[in-house]
């Protein structure tokens, strides 16, 4: 094993590396315990996500602009921070009806990283300027850090290519800015504090990071006309269940019963939003599609337009 008294220096201040006295004796506590304790530290991630909502409001009208003028929105992590983003960017498609190369998740290590843990895959920057330079970023992708050290190789050296082709940047991290020595556009710095066991992240630093791509990803696709009051019509039929969904979704928002929600949809081509301004609308398939295609895919808007 190679020393690197430089890196350890590095770490041992890192507020994800510090110990947290409230769980010291979790050890010998019995089940009910443990989970309290837990369930007591999760209880501040919310409170810390709240410090920092400005500007995850403004990471969202970037990235929609960005969206509107045919970018993509790119998560780049390694170990838990980067499956939370492939995460993310999986269930885009059938919640909000996106092209699947829209919001992309990537992997220190790849695929296989996604359940076997690769080590060394993070270590390194050229690894994540190499993961850019392969999937060919343009200046108008969102390109996304998920670090919870703030300091992880592989995100440094996405982000740094993105800077240098111009792309819009931010990094999600869990230490304070005073710890992070990467300039982004967009610091999202949510200081959890210590885990319950030490360096753990999967805990309270990985429920920070869900809850931020929560709102980064569900916040654009808001923005882009995929929700109706605040119920997702942009989802995609790809099972039987989301095929019920869809139908539960056309009867409530446009009150017709089971089967004539089905025709509805079956009208429509099983397209949600077009069944639903057809049915409240009282339109044609031709005329609803051209009203949403008026109005950016917006009901709202275009069931008020002329």
């Amino acid at each position: 094993m190679k020393s690197d008294p430089e890196l350890f220096r590095k770490l041992e201040h890192l507020l994800t590396e510090q110990r947290n006295p409230l769980s010291r004796s979790i050890d010998i506590s019995d089940s009910i315990d443990i989970v309290r304790i837990i369930n007591e530290e999760d209880k501040k991630v919310a409170f810390s996500v709240e410090k920092r909502l400005e500007v995850i409001a403004s990471a969202i009208d970037t990235i929609v602009e960005q969206l509107k003028i045919g970018g993509r929105l790119l998560y780049f992590g390694a170990g838990t921070s980067g499956r939370l983003g492939v995460l993310d960017a999986a269930e885009c498609p059938p919640t909000f009806g996106t092209d699947p190369d829209l919001v992309k998740g990537y992997i220190a290590g790849g695929e296989k990283a996604m359940f076997v843990a690769q080590e060394g895959a993070e270590d390194r920057e050229e690894y994540g300027i190499a993961e850019l330079e392969r999937i060919d970023v343009k200046s108008k992708d969102v390109i996304v850090g998920l670090a919870a050290s703030g300091r992880t190789p592989y995100v440094h050296g996405a982000l740094k290519k993105a800077k240098e082709l111009g792309c819009p940047t931010i990094l999600i991290t869990t230490v304070s800015a005073d710890q992070v020595d990467i300039k982004v556009d967009f610091l999202i710095d949510v200081p959890v504090g210590p885990e319950v066991i030490m360096g753990s992240t999967r805990m309270k630093s990985a429920t920070a990071q869900k809850m931020i791509l929560n709102m980064l990803s569900t916040g654009s696709m808001i923005r882009l006309g995929k929700v109706y009051e605040n119920v997702m019509v942009d989802l995609q039929l790809t099972n039987k269940k989301l095929e019920e969904r869809a139908k539960k979704i056309v009867m409530m928002l446009a009150d017709v019963n089971y089967d004539e929600a089905a025709e509805w949809l079956q009208k429509a081509n099983t397209h949600v939003k077009t069944a639903l301004v057809m049915a409240i609308g009282g339109l044609n398939l031709e005329e609803a599609t051209k009203k949403l295609k008026n109005n950016d895919g917006f009901i709202r808007n275009a069931l008020n337009s002329e």
